[in-house]
């Protein structure tokens, strides 16, 4: 029997988990009786009584398994560490707000069965703020035409992987990684099934402009160089175009010397603007640097205070690959440096 892991990253949501981890039960048990599965919370150091409902949930029902962090690792790091920690045949990431429908699980196990490696689904509608997802699209466009890599538009991540391509994440080591990237960049096989996003059942989004905008710099500091090739060349253009313009004055004083009285605008105005220009672009190289910083320091994407209704085997299993890779990486190494020497 396969086995069908369902992986649910949560954050104060003590309004949700009881209700979703029941919708889910009741899918499999209504649609795929015929599969095994396992319901993974991983919570983000939730703040109200989440953590206390999850462990009841697990005390009654040892296929739901929890991961409690440490501490809040980000909107980014938590999930992509739970679907490496996840044993199925294949993993479906679904949030806890019901924004992504239980009622699509079925379609997501039968496009897997017909071969796909990934099934991701793809939001053409959505029950959110209109002028947020006028936002979105905007933001899918932009990066999409400026990425170096292929950029799947209205994907958040919900969607269905197979055991091939969560061995892949495992392996990736990426101490900053944008879930979103990494399967058009690395995935394998995948099906786009469409979607209407519901509104959130109930309590508070966690998205703001911060949150938003640090998965939009995530995005373009990972996967594009056009900010660093605009800052080039604009560069160019405007020193160019600066050396004109003072040609330009040179000339015109030295010909009409006593009628010409330029005053200091021009020069004002001139360094509020390069000012302005290079203020602009310190601060996205910036955003590249700490990018860059992050993956150097090679932190771990989440620290477990504790995990619950999982088999130690199976932590060491998972743990156990981990190390054989890095056993390999090692070797590896070692042996291009005697052939070096």
């Amino acid at each position: 029997m396969k086995k069908i892991s369902v992986l649910i990253p949560c954050y104060n949501e003590e309004e949700n988990v009881i209700p979703i981890s029941q919708a889910v039960i009741d899918e499999f048990e209504k649609s795929l009786p015929n599969y095994d599965y396992e319901i993974v919370f991983i919570d983000n150091d939730s703040q109200d009584n989440t953590r206390v409902l999850i462990e009841s949930l697990c005390a009654n029902n040892p296929k739901i398994k929890a991961i409690f962090n440490a501490k809040n690792f980000g909107q980014f790091n938590s999930p992509y560490y739970g679907l490496t920690q996840t044993t199925g045949d294949c993993t479906i990431l679904l949030c806890a707000d019901f924004q992504d429908p239980v009622d699509m699980i079925p379609k997501l196990v039968y496009e897997w069965e017909q071969g796909h490696k990934i099934v991701c689904a793809i939001k053409t509608a959505s029950k959110e703020n209109p002028i947020m997802r006028l936002m979105r699209s905007i933001y899918y466009k932009i990066i999409k035409m400026i990425s170096d890599v292929e950029q799947i538009e209205h994907f958040t991540g919900f969607g269905l992987y197979d055991a091939a391509f969560i061995d892949v994440l495992r392996n990736l080591d990426d101490s900053k990684p944008f879930l979103r990237g990494i399967v058009a960049e690395f995935g394998f096989r995948r099906k786009d099934i469409e979607y209407t996003q519901a509104k959130r059942r109930a309590g508070k989004t966690h998205n703001n402009f911060y949150s938003l905008y640090d998965a939009a710099m995530l995005s373009f500091t990972s996967y594009t160089k056009i900010g660093l090739r605009i800052a080039t060349f604009l560069g160019l253009g405007v020193g160019a175009v600066s050396c004109l313009i003072g040609l330009y004055y040179l000339i015109y004083k030295l010909v009409y010397w006593d009628r010409v009285t330029l005053g200091l605008a021009p020069l004002v105005v001139g360094i509020f603007f390069v000012g302005a220009v290079q203020l602009f672009f310190l601060g996205f190289m910036g955003e590249y640097i700490l990018n860059i910083n992050a993956r150097v320091m090679r932190r771990p994407l989440v620290v477990e205070e504790r995990r619950i209704n999982f088999d130690e085997p199976e932590k060491d299993k998972i743990d156990k690959d981990v190390q054989e890779k890095d056993g390999q990486d090692e070797q590896a190494k070692s042996q291009g440096e005697n052939l070096k020497g």
